[in-house]
């Protein structure tokens, strides 16, 4: 027991501190200390909670703490300070509404964790509902995410830069997605694959009862969070017939490197200059996208020579997206506020 609570203690700690270091340059702008200290916690309780969520499947520590950092530093959480404190606090909710389906049932009680699993998508009803009723409006009702959103999912800091809702994750990250989605199918996490089909399907939708479909967004973004904390941990202990996943995750890195720079080209070559600020975002992504690539290839020979190395792994990795994911936070609170 001791010991998880030292774990916990350590994830607040950490997350604290970044959200403070994050937001503090921008603390004088704020008309209000308890706005402020809002948008810290926020991003700190959705963190520390995606982290305990993360627990029940992701056995590695540093695994958990990037899982949390990537939901509650991530484009979504940061980007919901465009509309309303409130906004981020309910997202920051979600991972903790999850935790009595994840931890709660257990043997023969275990089929609990499926009306459970409706609590987050409950709450989120349930504050719009309120909300509307004091003529709170945190998140308008029309927002939702469309198809080129999706671009985010490619290239976060150009869409902050232009200001659009942001569906996606930091770069690197997505390598450890592609393994974490290998690692799930494999599995056959059927709850956790239904919860995610279903928060996705709600935030393409219209609103439904007067909840904006950005709301629902918290849910898919959560669930992959977790599953890029998995396959942190599976790269990191990937061993030599686990290459070919880490050789593809690779390979999936070298294409958005190569996108990233095709459209950087497109974009110096529109007239007067204005395409140059984001030909340069994308050239700066395609960077990071070579950084992903050669830490990736590192694991891979080190997997294919048979060298388990853990320790040299879990510094590569971490390094490596320490980086991404805090030039990523930096850039997108300096746009917004």
């Amino acid at each position: 027991m001791n010991k998880h609570l030292s774990k916990f203690a350590a994830a607040a700690i950490i997350y604290a501190a970044f959200a403070a270091c994050l937001y503090q340059p921008y603390f004088q702008g704020f008309d209000a200390l308890r706005v402020r200290d809002l948008f810290v916690i926020n991003v700190s309780l959705a963190s520390l909670g995606c982290f305990v969520l993360s627990r029940r499947w992701v056995a590695s520590f540093w695994s958990s703490i990037f899982a949390g950092a990537i939901y509650g530093f991530g484009p979504y959480a940061l980007g919901l300070a465009k509309f309303h404190p409130t906004a981020g606090l309910l997202a920051a909710s979600v991972p903790w509404l999850f935790c009595p389906a994840a931890f709660g049932p257990k043997d023969k009680w275990r089929w609990l964790s499926w009306p459970l699993s409706a609590l987050p998508f409950l709450a989120i009803l349930l504050f719009f509902q309120v909300s509307i009723h004091y003529r709170l409006f945190p998140v308008p009702a029309q927002a939702k995410p469309h198809l080129d959103n999706l671009v985010g999912l490619l290239a976060p800091l150009v869409m902050a830069k232009r200001g659009i809702t942001l569906f996606g994750f930091y770069h690197i990250p997505i390598a450890s997605l592609v393994v974490g989605f290998a690692m799930l199918l494999m599995a056959r996490r059927l709850g956790i694959i239904v919860v995610l089909a279903a928060g996705t399907i709600l935030a393409f939708c219209n609103s439904l009862f007067n909840v904006s479909p950005i709301a629902w967004l918290a849910v898919p973004v959560l669930c992959c969070s977790i599953i890029i904390g998995a396959g942190t941990q599976g790269l990191a202990w990937a061993g030599s017939a686990d290459r070919k996943w880490v050789l593809f995750s690779a390979a999936i890195m070298s294409a958005c490197a190569i996108i990233t720079l095709l459209l950087a080209a497109k974009c110096f070559r529109i007239i007067l200059g204005f395409g140059k600020e984001y030909a340069e975002l994308f050239v700066s992504t395609a960077y990071i996208y070579i950084l992903g690539t050669i830490t990736l290839f590192i694991i891979f020979f080190m997997a294919r020579a048979k060298l388990r190395l853990h320790w040299l792994r879990w510094i590569i990795l971490c390094s490596a997206t320490a980086v991404d994911v805090f030039l990523g936070a930096r850039f997108i609170v300096g746009k917004i506020f």
